[in-house]
């Protein structure tokens, strides 16, 4: 049962949802929209120090230099 990200195509609001099955129909948590638009999710891990999860792009993307653009998500 995998997670995926979703974006609102009315609202703009990005969520998670859990596929239970392939006829799984998901539907904006704010505007009960159905009519989304799927993300590309970037992976998280755990430091080896287990200070925490930190996602791969915490470094920062090609769109900005610092990552604290939206692109990064942070």
């Amino acid at each position: 049962m995998p997670i995926f990200e979703f974006e609102c195509t009315k609202c703009a609001r990005k969520f998670e949802y859990l596929v239970r099955s392939s006829g799984d129909k998901p539907e904006c948590p704010k505007c009960a929209n159905t009519k989304l638009k799927k993300l590309i999710s970037g992976f998280a891990f755990t430091s080896k120090d287990g200070s925490g999860a930190t996602t791969a792009s915490s470094a920062g993307c090609s769109g900005c230099s610092g990552g604290d653009c939206s692109s990064c998500r942070h």
